[in-house]
């Protein structure tokens, strides 16, 4: 019996079209860097969501911090979400 190549070759097409296309945007994407004075700012946010307006700018922070379990006493993992954002307005 003959292995029809035709699905085959559209599902390999697809699949590594899309490894080309993420090969490609891990490569063009820049290697970040760790500032410390950055991760202190992010350690001292208290939990909660604030805000503060002011004539040109808004500044908002966002911090949830939740541990998950496995069972009442399996192991667990602690998750810290933070988030700064400013956000500016200007007239051109």
């Amino acid at each position: 019996m003959a292995l029809p190549l035709a699905p085959i070759a559209a599902v390999a097409l697809r699949y590594g079209t899309v490894a080309v296309a993420t090969y490609a945007l891990a490569r063009a994407v820049e290697k970040g860097r760790r500032d410390q004075r950055v991760e202190d700012a992010l350690d001292d946010l208290p939990e909660g969501i604030t805000a503060r307006r002011e004539p040109e700018q808004i500044n908002a922070t966002a911090r949830i911090i939740r541990t998950i379990r496995l069972g009442n006493t399996g192991p667990g993992v602690e998750i810290d979400l933070t988030s700064l954002t400013r956000i500016r307005f200007r007239k051109l």
